[in-house]
């Protein structure tokens, strides 16, 4: 079954894609959640039209993602959790990187960012997702309160 996504599915496409999914999926979940419509001729003609249309506002938001990135590169995040010898006391998240970038002056949401449930203390590494073309690996560094 060929699909237009209206938004970005994890795993399956980037908004304004033609996806091909099982039959069930995209009856079932993407259809009726508002997450893609039918690809249809006409439809994949206004498609056309309207990336056409918005290819010279891409340039601009993929040049801004890309100044982002820069910034991004330059921080160094060391997040302070309580642990007791290397293992902690719960564990880091996107939400703990997310919250450290917003205090360095970045605001990403955390939905954009990857790393895993980390639970002891060393150097790791989250995968930042600016733009579909732009993705920054931004290392940081989780310590133990003294």
């Amino acid at each position: 079954m060929e699909l237009i996504l209206k938004q970005d599915v994890q795993n399956v496409g980037f908004k304004d894609d033609i996806v091909t999914v099982k039959a069930g999926y995209g009856r079932n979940f993407l259809i009726p959640q508002g997450f893609a419509s039918l690809a249809t001729p006409s439809a994949k003609k206004v498609l056309a039209e309207n990336l056409k249309q918005r290819a010279h506002k891409e340039a601009k938001i993929v040049a801004d993602a890309n100044e982002i990135a820069e910034k991004l590169k330059a921080v160094e995040i060391k997040i302070t959790a309580k642990a007791g010898g290397e293992k902690l006391f719960g564990s880091v998240t996107n939400i703990d990187i997310a919250e450290h970038l917003s205090k360095a002056g970045h605001s990403i949401d955390r939905k954009f960012i990857t790393s895993g449930i980390i639970k002891r203390t060393g150097k790791y590494s989250a995968t930042v997702r600016l733009h579909r073309d732009v993705i920054v690996d931004l290392p940081f560094e989780i310590v133990a309160e003294n």
